[in-house]
């Protein structure tokens, strides 16, 4: 095989993509990538020697956090940004060493090869190779050495947004470095990465916290909003990903420039959010869940703009050249806009070029709503007592996660359109797009679909559960009427169902595919102590999970 990677749920044949990723990304790629992580994980070594030294870490910190971001499914496909990467990551490595040494400190026990080995610029394709996924043998201790990298994958991915605000832990990048170093260690046992899981499962929550405090401190609370779906007559630009500080640069250098401003897929809970409101040109969000852009992007005519992952190689080149990437994104042959050494990203061509191009056609019109993030549901908590006391109320469902192509996931509009209607929808992430436009009505004034926005903002959905079982005064969390049903796709899913799991929510049903990077025997783990389960049909699994 010339590569071999199984981070996300379409995986090739349910186990691993071994010519080239069912996202998109070449072998090269995928090896390029194990390469950069295999980097990372040298950097931690001696990163985490300076830690304990009371050394400045802070560089190493975030360029480990960045480049672990880059490797998401869908983020970056640009092979010669690895490549600078690569060569950008020994460099680091290299001068976190010498300060290690310059201070007396002893470094000949860091003798990994993931720190010494790699010394050169030279065959990165045919390095990669060497330190992926497969070098580890023994198949439990290989399915959760990665079930934490890519748990601290998405870990990763939710500190940079906060990190972006301005928003840092110092035991987070602490807990990063562990776990990667912890992934290089042959003496931990299946016992030991176990327990190293559900400690990644507590840094979720931990990283969606401080993201939570970013966003709401710097734009306020979500609240309940109707956003439109349709168009205005102006030309446009459609902003995708998750990077709330990148909307917000972009809405504040469009302003006055006859350009609006659309969300799309996760970038759709910006509309929610009291700071952006404020703009006259944030028009609201057009299309759906990111698998669709090869369908909708030829129509939106304006530029787009990436902030984070989600990107679909573009099959049309008139497209491709409407798309510019920053931060962690990138495609090759697509503007990227960097930010300089003030913070500043400057937007200035994306907005001429918007200003060539005709309005966006019109896909579908009317109005979706969304906002209920933890706060604005709290406020509710006395309807919500008093549904659930009457009896209005049965159950709900948390159906948070992610979407994607895999044309199994129609089982999840199917079992939204099938819930009884005493059951009302908790959800976070584009896993939404399956159902939030159904009309499924409301209880006493309450929406069956309460979106609580981005996948980070699951985090919400837990804050609700846990200021619900204070509310009914319940000694435990899964004694309350809540059922989980959730649909994954890539690494972010994966550190939301770990922090859930740290929790103590037991009995969680995950779809369309559980992971192909879970062996049997972690499968039973999970399923002996969390009661894990995978999705069968929606009439058998509505009778498990409602009950009906």
């Amino acid at each position: 095989m010339s590569m071999f990677c199984y981070q996300c749920q379409e995986a090739a044949a349910g186990t691993g993509c071994t010519s080239m990723g069912v996202c998109g990304k070449t072998s090269a790629l995928a090896n390029i990538q194990d390469l950069l992580l295999y980097t990372l994980k040298g950097i931690a070594l001696f990163n985490k020697e300076a830690r304990l030294n009371k050394l400045e870490t802070k560089e190493a910190d975030e360029f480990i956090m960045e480049g672990l971001f880059t490797t998401i499914t869908n983020a970056n496909f640009d092979y010669d940004f690895f490549i600078n990467k690569i060569s950008e990551a020994l460099q680091l490595r290299d001068k976190v060493k010498e300060t290690l040494v310059g201070k007396g400190i002893e470094t000949r026990n860091i003798n990994h090869d993931a720190a010494l080995w790699f010394t050169n610029n030279d065959q990165y394709d045919e390095k990669g190779k060497t330190v992926g996924v497969l070098t580890t043998k023994d198949e439990d201790i290989r399915s959760l050495r990665e079930l934490i990298i890519y748990g601290v994958k998405g870990l990763a991915a939710y500190l940079e947004h906060a990190s972006n605000l301005g928003y840092r832990k110092e035991e987070i990048f602490a807990f990063i470095e562990k776990a990667l170093v912890s992934t290089l260690d042959d003496t931990l046992t299946v016992d030991d990465l176990v327990k190293l899981t559900l400690e990644t499962g507590k840094y979720g929550v931990d990283a969606m916290a401080l993201l939570d405090e970013a966003n709401t401190t710097e734009y306020g609370n979500p609240e309940i909003t109707e956003v439109n779906i349709g168009v205005r007559n102006n030309p446009g630009i459609l902003i995708s990903g998750h990077d709330l500080k990148d909307m917000e640069r972009l809405l504040k250098q469009t302003e006055g420039t006859g350009v609006d401003v659309y969300t799309h897929s996760e970038m759709l809970p910006a509309n929610y959010y009291p700071a952006f409101k404020k703009y006259d040109h944030f028009v609201g969000n057009y299309g759906n869940a990111w698998w669709k852009q090869n369908i909708e992007f030829p129509t939106f005519n304006g530029p787009i703009l990436f902030t984070t992952n989600c990107i679909v190689p573009p099959k049309s080149e008139k497209v491709r050249k409407r798309i510019y990437t920053t931060g962690t994104s990138g495609y090759p042959g697509c503007k990227h806009i960097p930010i300089d050494e003030n913070g500043v990203k400057d937007f200035s061509e994306i907005i001429e070029h918007a200003k060539r191009c005709e309005p966006p056609i019109e896909i579908e019109k009317g109005s979706i709503i969304g906002g209920f993030a933890h706060n604005q549901v709290i406020s509710l908590a006395d309807k919500i007592v008093e549904g659930v006391k009457s009896g209005a109320i049965r159950k709900f469902v948390v159906m948070g996660g992610c979407d994607g192509r895999h044309k199994s996931r129609q089982y999840f509009t199917d079992f939204a359109q099938n819930l009884p209607k005493d059951a009302i929808i908790l959800t976070a992430g584009c896993a939404k797009y399956r159902y939030n436009k159904l009309d499924l009505g409301d209880i006493g004034g309450i929406p069956r679909v309460l979106d609580a926005g981005q996948c980070n903002d699951s985090y919400s959905l837990a804050i609700i559960a846990l200021k619900l079982k204070e509310v009914f005064e319940l000694n435990d969390i899964n004694e309350l009427p809540i059922a989980y049903n959730i649909a994954w796709y890539e690494q972010k899913a994966i550190i939301v169902l770990l922090s859930l799991l740290y929790l103590g929510i037991k009995n969680i049903h995950v779809g369309p595919t559980l992971p192909a990077f879970l062996s049997p025997n972690v499968i039973n783990i999970l399923v002996d102590n969390f009661g894990i389960a995978g999705i069968t049909n929606v009439d058998e699994d509505m009778a498990i999970l409602i009950g009906a």
